[in-house]
């Protein structure tokens, strides 16, 4: 039961900062003809690589109070690129909203069976 409860934590992080990314995704699209604006991104490798680590003290240690990271080098933004990196995104939300719900019937099947 408790591995189920450590692996529903590490979802539940990785959908917070599949979201967190979702958002600097839109704040770039929102803000491609504004002069002067830093593109913003989450690097998902740098936070997902390994899950042997706990996780949320990888993401407190190189995040500090958010995750969403600017890239200092001014960039031009690519809206075909904001938007297929938006779609990669959502994607991968959805997979991990599916390994939540698999989590959650699991343990509603140990709780039923062991009534």
């Amino acid at each position: 039961m408790y591995s189920r409860l450590d692996n529903m934590g590490k979802v539940t992080l990785m959908m917070d900062l599949i979201t967190q990314r979702q958002r600097a995704l839109g704040s770039n699209l929102a803000n491609i003809d504004t002069p002067g604006y830093v593109r913003k991104d989450i690097n998902f490798g740098d936070y997902l690589g390994t899950l042997n680590n706990p996780l949320e003290t990888k993401l407190s240690e190189k995040l500090g109070p958010s995750a969403i990271i600017d890239d200092r080098e001014y960039e031009e933004i690519d809206p075909a690129n904001e938007l297929m990196e938006l779609q990669q995104n959502s994607l991968l939300y959805t997979m991990a909203t599916r390994r939540m719900s698999n989590i959650i019937t699991e343990m509603k099947t140990v709780i039923n069976v062991g009534k």
